[in-house]
């Protein structure tokens, strides 16, 4: 595994405790937002879905909830742990993996994947890495949800500290989009947040 994956997994295995402590905040912010979009964004014809850095679970579980054949992938164990112990993600399969490598998954294995707030904190050529990837492992949408081009000084600084991509991500996502995905449409989902519906390559 890559050096520089290693150190942001050792990085996320810190704070894990800190976000398994918004678990149901986490929840219900993505039943809000799912609700919020159902009429532009029908995921009723799908069956099975991939959550791409899944974290402690929440989005994995409000899928799980709503009927979906659910996979979690994240590369940090002790994020992973918290998720697994929820009892009502007991049907859930986790699995500790990066996508900046090869997933252990078929080509077009999952109906649909998606990425809540990963995308922004890579580096230009990781997300490339990552697009391709969910592109592979993905039949009908790629979601990222993420950043739009709405900028707050708050989170400018709070993404400086991070040491992320963030600001080329917001200013670069749609082009990137373009290269990367057969098609795609934007949801905005609040002042500063988007969905990104993107149709993967054949």
């Amino acid at each position: 595994m890559d050096k520089n994956i290693k150190e942001a997994n050792s990085v996320f295995d810190l704070i894990a405790p800190i976000y398994g402590l918004f678990y149901d905040y986490q929840k219900k912010h993505y039943r809000a937002v799912l609700d919020g979009v159902q009429d532009r964004l029908d995921l009723s014809p799908y069956k099975n879905i991939v959550d791409i850095g899944c974290g402690t679970g929440a989005l994995c579980s409000v899928l799980n909830q709503r009927g979906f054949v659910v996979t979690g992938v994240d590369p940090a164990r002790k994020m992973l742990n918290i998720a697994m112990k929820k009892q009502e993600n007991k049907a859930i399969e986790f699995i500790q993996a990066s996508v900046l490598e090869r997933l252990p998954f078929e080509d077009k294995a999952f109906d649909v994947s998606i990425a809540s707030y990963v995308a922004h904190g890579l580096k230009g050529y990781e997300r490339k890495t990552m697009f391709a990837e969910m592109s592979r492992i993905t039949k009908h949408l790629v979601i990222i949800y993420d950043y739009n081009e709405n900028r707050s000084i708050l989170t400018n600084l709070i993404e400086w500290l991070e040491g992320g991509d963030y600001f080329n991500f917001i200013r670069k996502v749609k082009s990137e989009m373009k290269e990367h995905f057969r098609d795609f449409y934007v949801i905005d989902v609040g002042v500063r947040a988007a969905l990104y519906i993107c149709k993967p390559k054949d």
